[in-house]
């Protein structure tokens, strides 16, 4: 045990008894998003973004991050961002890709299990 932690410990004996001794629980860090706001981060995440009023084509942490200043006025970094929408349910949903040159109904057809080679 280090002098110093010892040093602690029995002032803290001293001051207020045996049942004090154990550790005591650490305070957390104050909540960036007040009462009502995530409920509203999560409509506007469920909703998409709109392009035609300058949001991003899809929503990203740092896109999110710009939302919130702009709705909120409160600044929260990416990693910040994403600790509160895990917190809040959501889970990151990304489109499956695409060629460009895929043909749908191949796929399709393929998928329900019709499709025969040529």
């Amino acid at each position: 045990m280090v002098r110093q932690a010892l040093r602690d410990a029995v002032i803290r004996f001293n001051a207020e008894g045996l049942a004090r001794l154990g550790d005591r629980p650490r305070g957390h860090r104050r909540e960036i998003l007040s009462a009502g706001e995530p409920a509203g981060l999560v409509h506007r995440i469920r909703v998409g973004p709109d392009p035609e009023r300058g949001e991003p084509s899809r929503w990203t942490r740092p896109g999110l991050c710009r939302f919130i200043e702009t709705r909120f006025g409160k600044t929260m970094g990416p990693q910040s961002m994403s600790r509160v929408v895990h917190r809040l349910g959501l889970s990151k949903q990304k489109a499956r890709p695409v060629h460009p040159k895929c043909d749908a109904q191949a796929a399709q057809a393929f998928a329900k299990g019709g499709y025969a080679p040529p």
